[in-house]
Parts: C-alpha cells; structure tokens; sequence
C-alpha cells in the first residue's frame, strides 16, 4: 500500500472529504458575499508600466474591492491583438505578490491575456483597511476571527479573486468564454476559489493548494496561526466548535463544489506544509471534470516538468 509519509495511506486519501465542518448557510454566505461585491463601483484603472516588451501591453492594473479597499494586479496583454483572445488569472504564495512582469510572458506570446493579484494586506501593492475586532497575530487565516464571518479578511480576498475575473472578463480583447486560473500553495486555493465564485472560469490548474480542512492542520499541528489564536485566546478550548465553524465560511473545501470548469490539480504526496489529506478533501469535493497530477517524492517545492503540463492544459482554452 502507498503511503504518504505520516499523513494517510492513498486508499483513504482517495476517500476523505475532510474533518473540519461546513456552516449551513455556506451557500447563503457566499452568495450574499458576491451581492456586495457586485454592487461596489471597481473604478478601474490602467497604467502603462515601466516594464514593457515589443509584443506586449503591460499594466498596473487598480480598482476598488469590497469595503472599499483599493487593490492592484499585474496586467499584460498581446500588442495589436485582432478578435478577443483567452486570458490567465494568477494567484500567488502566502504573504507574497504578484512577482515579476517576465514570469507572464510565455502566455502573451501565445495569444492571451494574464492578470496577476496582489492579495490586500500581504506582499504586494493592495490596499486593507482592516477594521476587524480581534487579534491578527501570526497571519490572515485569524484576521477577524473574533468579529462576524463576513469581515474575515479572507473573505475579502476571495471576492478580489471574483472581481478580478469579472473585471479582466469584460475588458473587450478578452473572451469571457476562454479564462483560466492557477497558481502555487495559497494561489492554488486562490484559483479555485476565483473558480467557485466565477463560475465561467473554464480552465483551473492549482498547485499544492493552501487552505482547505483548517481543523486537520491544527490537529497535525501544522497552523501556528490557529494553535496561537487558541493559546492566548481559547486555552481551554471552550469555543473550538465555534472557531472551527467560522473558518469553514473560508475553507476553500465547503466552496468548491460551485466550480463548473475543467480542474488540474497538482499535489506533492511528501508534502509537510499543505499536507495531502487536507488537498484530498478539497479535491474529493470537486464535481466538475478534474485530474490530479501526483508527485510521489515531493514535497511543498518545485515539481519538474510540471508547470509546462500546466502551460499545455492553459494554453488549450
């Protein structure tokens, strides 16, 4: 029997559906989530970069998210494009950005657009105006944990992934039919959950994705963030249901179940970060066509030869 190290055997992986629960209203929630973004003014704007190539436009892309927040993504499109094209979303790392303008360019000489966020309050240059009740220590997992559902940080930066792919869908060189999604760890969560909420999204490729069975991180003890919200907030462990409750409005696992378009999924089976139970649940849950890539001696790091698997699999929108 395979096994993965420390985690669970593949027979179980291939039938875990998670161990953190899903509020009832998870549906409710996300669809009233999706009214307010859709009933904030975005004000885009586009400015030219200093960054620029002979084939291509490059972009700061700006516009306003919910609670008013303004927030940037990387936008780079083919130069003298004719009938509207494909274009790619992409979601970075926990705490990182939307990296270099280069890193996009291979999807530009195809043919097709790319929009990269910058996820608010962490690496790059968007905007959070915060105002949560609670502690923020060690990370966004507990930011507005002690305040309502609706004003977790996460949340927010979920209906930036939506508002991006609608935002980059009306922008007429682009097919809103022909969109794509990736990205690694906390942008593979990202992509899918842009996915979920946009439900045109015809093509997904996550990586190793973060965020999904919250309660199984902290019981491997693999969350500093919840283990120290409940050390200095919750010692005894009264609340736990309740803590556990509220992370399931961001628990990508409970949302993806919307996704209508095409899933490719990567994962690393000696992974120690996002481990492969807490990938498993999520992907267990995915109705739409899916396949999942799976690299047996790999941990949360660079797989070879996979990312032009996920070129190939992007480039066939």
């Amino acid at each position: 029997m395979t096994l993965t190290h420390g985690d669970m055997p593949m027979g179980e992986l291939k039938k875990y559906t998670g161990s953190s629960p899903c509020p009832p209203d998870i549906d409710a929630f996300w669809d009233n989530a999706l009214a307010e973004m859709k009933s904030v003014d975005p004000q885009i704007e586009l400015v030219p970069s200093e960054f620029q190539v002979p084939f291509a436009e490059c972009f700061d892309l700006y516009f306003t998210g919910v609670r008013g927040a303004r927030i940037h993504a990387k936008y780079l499109r083919p130069k003298n494009a004719g009938k509207p094209h494909p274009a790619i979303l992409k979601f970075h790392g926990y705490a990182w950005n939307a990296g270099d303008w280069c890193d996009k360019l291979g999807y530009v000489a195809m043919g097709m657009s790319v929009a990269a966020l910058d996820c608010r309050g962490q690496g790059g240059s968007s905007e959070d105006t915060g105002c949560v009740k609670g502690p923020t220590l060690r990370g966004h997992i507990i930011r507005g944990l002690d305040d309502s559902p609706e004003n977790m940080v996460f949340r927010q930066i979920f209906l930036d992934t939506a508002q991006l792919a609608g935002i980059v869908m009306n922008f007429p060189e682009v097919d809103e039919t022909r969109v794509g999604a990736t990205g690694e760890s906390q942008g593979g969560a990202l992509a899918l959950v842009c996915a979920a909420l946009e439900p045109r999204i015809r093509k997904v490729a996550p990586v190793h994705p973060y965020l999904s069975d919250f309660k199984r991180y902290w019981y491997l003890d693999l969350s500093e963030e919840i283990k120290e919200f409940f050390r200095f907030f919750d010692p005894m462990h009264l609340r736990e249901d309740e803590i556990f409750m509220k992370l399931g409005y961001i628990d990508i696992q409970n949302i993806i179940g919307r996704i209508r378009g095409d899933v490719l999924m990567t994962t690393g089976l000696l992974d120690n970060v996002c481990p492969p139970s807490t990938q498993f649940a999520a992907y267990n849950k995915i109705t739409a066509q899916k396949n999942m890539l799976l690299f047996h001696d790999y941990g949360h790091e660079f797989y070879p030869e996979l990312y032009d698997q996920i070129f190939n699999f992007l480039c066939g929108l």
